[in-house]
């Protein structure tokens, strides 16, 4: 069995390095063309994840035409192929090369600002569109680095691969299964943690607050971590502008906390804050969402699998 993971993680780790090899060895224009290629092709191809995202889409936007609904899926898959023309070219790009691919709003911009202004940790909640992976990349090229929370691939070279590029301007990443006590201090410090806060989770992990109306089983530990630490959340994204031609850093006005002396009670409040900051973003960007992802698979007790 060891010797077959072992075969199994070097041609996982080769396919990948040709693959992102290849587009690297593009111009990053033709690379994201390419990737946007690839993206069209998986919705083709790739049934089982159609099906997923039209399930969502279902949910989430029940007063959508069909074809409205097919077209957006259509579109994310799009957008995932771009993220991937991006995330070919982290090795290669520069200062200078960034403030060419990544602008930042204005208004976006003035709620970072007050957030710092409190000297206190601030937690950048944010989720899976547009360019999340050049989101926090960029911000450690052009302003300061940052730790954000991860999945650490189950194959060690890929990770080391993947992680080596993450943190090329001094980011921090930390493992999710083992995040608490580095997140604390990292907050504690007034440092800033970024945390995708838009994936379905376990009920011993979150609890159910409303997503687009339906309930979905959320993270909690975004409002404990910030409970503990008396940070700050400040909702961002990065989707890409055509009309710019960039992705633009979005963000949102802090997140109210309230603490009532009841911690389940201010959990919640905070985690349906969080969960209507990601929707609203949503909202906004349904091109640019995962949507393949089974957000709703986690049910309350007696409720049906909705896939």
């Amino acid at each position: 069995m060891a010797k077959r993971g072992k075969i199994q993680n070097n041609a996982e780790y080769a396919a990948t390095r040709a693959l992102l090899g290849a587009l690297e060895s593009l111009p990053r224009p033709a690379a994201v063309a390419t990737g946007r290629k690839f993206g069209a092709l998986a919705y083709q191809t790739l049934g089982s994840l159609r099906r997923t995202g039209e399930r969502n889409l279902q949910l989430a936007f029940p007063e959508k035409s069909e074809a409205e609904r097919d077209r957006i899926l259509r579109e994310s898959f799009v957008s995932l192929g771009r993220l991937l023309g991006e995330v070919s070219h982290l090795a290669r790009h520069t200062p200078e090369t960034l403030r060419g691919a990544v602008d930042y709003d204005e208004t976006g911009m003035s709620f970072l600002h007050e957030a710092q202004a409190t000297n206190r940790g601030i937690i950048f909640l944010t989720l899976h569109l547009g360019a999340w992976e050049l989101l926090s990349f960029a911000h450690s090229a052009l302003h300061h680095p940052l730790a954000f929370m991860v999945r650490r691939l189950d194959n060690p070279l890929l990770e080391t691969f993947i992680d080596q590029r993450r943190t090329r301007f001094g980011n921090e990443t930390i493992d999710k299964k083992s995040a608490v006590r580095r997140a604390l201090k990292v907050l504690r410090e007034g440092g800033t943690l970024g945390i995708l806060g838009d994936l379905n989770t376990q009920p011993q992990e979150g609890v159910f607050v409303p997503f687009f109306s339906v309930p979905a089983c959320t993270t909690a530990g975004i409002a404990m971590l910030a409970l503990r630490t008396n940070a700050v959340i400040v909702p961002a994204c990065a989707p890409w502008d055509e009309r710019r031609g960039k992705y633009v850093f979005q963000g949102q006005k802090m997140i109210d906390i309230e603490r009532t002396g009841d911690n389940d009670k201010d959990v919640l409040a905070i985690t349906t804050a969080c969960t209507r900051a990601i929707e609203n973003f949503v909202r906004d960007f349904p091109e640019q969402w995962l949507w393949i992802h089974k957000r709703w698979r986690t049910r309350p007790p007696g409720e049906a699998d909705l896939y």
